[in-house]
């Protein structure tokens, strides 16, 4: 089983960057798919951003060219750096991780995009 452990979220004014992190129980290699999902009050939770073990990353649309997945293998951690941050990036982010057939997710960090 995969354990992941969030961090970073918070409060921010838009315009202003926020990283985010993710620290898996095991080498990340391992798992097939790792990324960043949100969910706003409301609605459904949504890809914001993935990678693969191999490095192809992957987008939600309105995060392409704000937002970036990394990921650093010698930590177990990918992280999610966002910039130009606006009011309706406001939303609990969780992490994700696909070690196939099975799923898993972290316990959510909430970010508030608000002046």
């Amino acid at each position: 089983q995969v354990q992941l452990v969030e961090s970073g979220g918070g409060l921010v004014q838009p315009g202003r960057s926020l990283r985010l992190s993710c620290a898996a129980s095991e080498n990340i290699f391992s798992i097939n798919v790792m990324g960043w999902y949100r969910q706003a009050p409301g609605k459904q939770r949504d890809m914001v951003a993935t990678i693969t073990n191999s490095g192809d990353t992957n987008y939600v649309d309105s995060g392409r060219g704000r937002f970036t997945i990394s990921r650093v293998p010698e930590k177990n951690t990918v992280y999610l750096q966002m910039n130009s941050l606006k009011p309706e990036d406001t939303a609990v982010y969780y992490c994700h991780a696909t070690k196939w057939p099975y799923t898993y997710w972290g316990q959510g960090t909430q970010v508030t995009v608000s002046s």
